[in-house]
C-alpha cells in the first residue's frame, strides 16, 4: 500500500472517531483538558499514540525537508511513562539528488509529579535520548547520542474570577530543557586531488524551551457559558506554539532559531486531529513558512482493556 494511501485512511478513520463524540481524552487536570501539542510536547502522561505527523519545511539554503514521524506513548505506572518515536525524512535540495531515509530513533520518559485540580495545573519531568547512529548516514543522521532532560507545565485560567470569564478558557503548556550532545564535535578528513583536508564540526549544547497558548472552545462551552457552538466547531481548540533553540556553547551561543505556529486542533473522543503553519523567527530558523499536520490517538479510549491502565499500581 502507498504511503499517500495509508495517510488518507488514517485521516479518514481519526475524523470518523471525531466526530462521533464530544472531547473526553485524557490530559486533564480538573475540568481542564490538555490536548496534546504538534511542536512543543504536552505535560501530562498518558497511552496515546500520533500516528501520523507530517511536517514540510524550507532551509535557509533552500533545501525543503519533509517528515512522516510516528511516536507511541505507555503509563508504566499512574504518573510515569514512556515513548518511543521514529521519523522518515527526505530532503529536497535545488540542483542536487533528493536523499531520504529515517532518522534516528527516540526514546522518552516522563514523571508527571504534580497536579492540582483546583488551579488546573500539572508539573512533569522528562528526559528525551535520540540515539545516535540509528539513522541514516546519507541524509546526515547524528551519530552521536543526544540527551535532553526538561522540565515540563500545564497550568489553565480557569480559576480566574467570574469578572474575567471570558478568559478562563485559555491555557498554557510549555518546557524548559537542554540538549546534550554526547561528543562535542566531529572531526571529518577527505582526500581531494591528492591534497588531505579536515573539517571539524561543533555540536553545541542548546537550551531548548517553548510553550503553547490555547483557547478551548469546549471550556467555553461546558465551563463557562453555552454559545450554542455546534459540531464541529464545540470540539476546536485554537492555539499558538512557540519554539526556540539557542546553543550556549563551543562558540555558538546567542545563534537562536525557532519557529511561532499558529493553528487549530480538533479534538474528539478517541482522537484529535491539528494543523499548524510553521513560521521561522529569522533566516536561521528556515526561508519560507511551512505547515505541521498530526492525527493523535487517545489509546486508553480507544483500546481500554489494553491500553486503559497503567502496567503497575493500576486497577485493571
Amino acid at each position: 500500500m502507498h504511503l499517500s494511501k495509508t495517510v488518507s485512511i488514517l485521516s479518514c478513520l481519526a475524523l470518523s472517531l471525531a466526530l462521533q463524540n464530544t472531547t473526553h481524552g485524557h490530559g486533564f487536570a480538573g475540568n481542564r483538558f490538555f490536548p496534546a501539542t504538534l511542536t512543543t510536547d504536552d505535560p501530562f502522561v498518558a497511552d496515546e499514540m500520533s500516528l501520523p505527523t507530517i511536517s514540510t519545511t524550507v532551509d535557509s539554503d533552500g533545501t525543503r525537508e519533509t517528515d512522516l514521524s510516528f511516536a507511541i506513548a505507555k503509563k508504566i505506572t499512574p504518573n510515569f511513562g514512556i515513548e518511543i518515536g521514529e521519523t522518515f525524512s527526505k530532503f529536497a535540495t535545488p540542483g542536487e539528488r533528493t536523499v531520504n531515509g529515517q532518522q534516528n530513533l527516540e526514546l522518552g520518559a516522563k514523571y508527571q509529579f504534580y497536579i492540582n485540580d483546583e488551579h488546573e495545573t500539572i508539573l512533569s519531568l522528562g528526559l528525551d535520548t535520540e540515539i545516535g547512529g540509528t539513522g541514516r548516514k546519507l541524509i546526515d543522521a547524528d551519530r552521536f547520542t543526544t540527551w535532553s532532560p526538561a522540565i515540563f507545565f500545564g497550568k489553565g485560567l480557569g480559576d480566574l474570577p467570574n469578572s474575567l470569564s471570558l478568559l478562563r478558557p485559555l491555557a498554557i503548556t510549555g518546557l524548559v530543557g537542554i540538549d546534550i550532545p554526547s561528543s562535542w564535535q566531529s572531526v571529518t578528513i577527505s582526500h581531494e586531488e591528492g591534497e588531505r583536508s579536515v573539517d571539524i564540526e561543533q555540536h553545541p549544547a542548546s537550551l531548548n524551551w517553548g510553550f503553547a497558548i490555547e483557547y478551548s472552545l469546549p471550556y467555553l462551552q461546558s465551563q463557562v457559558k453555552d454559545i450554542g457552538l455546534k459540531k464541529p466547531f464545540n470540539q476546536l481548540i485554537p492555539l499558538v506554539e512557540f519554539s526556540f533553540q539557542d546553543p550556549v556553547n563551543r562558540g555558538e551561543s546567542g545563534q537562536v532559531t525557532g519557529t511561532i505556529n499558529p493553528g487549530v486542533i480538533w479534538s474528539g473522543k478517541y482522537c484529535q486531529i491539528g494543523a499548524e503553519a510553521i513560521i521561522p523567527i529569522n533566516s536561521r530558523s528556515g526561508s519560507e513558512v511551512g505547515m505541521i499536520v498530526q492525527v493523535h490517538f487517545y489509546l486508553d479510549d480507544v483500546l481500554p482493556k489494553a491500553f486503559g491502565h497503567p502496567l503497575f499500581g493500576g486497577q485493571k
